[in-house]
């Protein structure tokens, strides 16, 4: 896998750069007297406002303890498990995806409803498809990026 950065800067080329898209991926040092560890974060923002919070909003409130859920119901201990390589290996996979399968294709290990998010973001990806995009999806991230798209007339 290769450094965030540069999978960050793949992902801002097919992006629209009309929208204030920001992907982000951060890793916090937390200390205890137990030991340390890093406590990772991917977040994305459309301007000021977070759209996207991994792990904030795979928190898993029925059990006692760290645990995050995917859309999988795979339950992982936080920090000690994590889905953030397999986050950055569903952008890869995106990014390398043609532009003309780009909408149908169904991404198999999309276990957070990220896909959507990108699609709704993705210059390649024009007003006609966003429209059935947002008929056909109920992730309120990609609703927020394609009324922002949308209501902008930016084609």
């Amino acid at each position: 896998m290769k450094k965030w950065s540069s999978l960050q800067r793949e992902l801002y080329k097919i992006i629209d750069n009309r929208i204030r898209f920001q992907i982000h991926l951060s890793k916090y040092r937390m200390d205890s007297q137990y030991g340390s560890t890093d406590l990772p974060r991917y977040w994305i923002t459309l301007g000021e406002e977070i759209i996207f919070d991994y792990p904030k909003q795979f928190v898993d409130v029925s059990t006692r303890g760290n645990f995050i859920k995917n859309l999988s119901g795979k339950k992982q201990l936080y920090p000690y498990g994590t889905d953030i390589s397999d986050i950055s290996d569903l952008i890869r996979e995106y990014i390398d995806t043609p532009k003309e399968i780009i909408f149908h294709k169904h991404f198999e290990n999309d276990y957070w409803g990220l896909a959507n998010i990108l699609r709704a973001a993705d210059k390649r990806i024009g007003k006609r498809r966003l429209i059935l995009l947002k008929r056909k999806t109920n992730n309120k991230g990609a609703l927020k990026i394609i009324e922002y798209r949308l209501d902008k007339e930016q084609f």
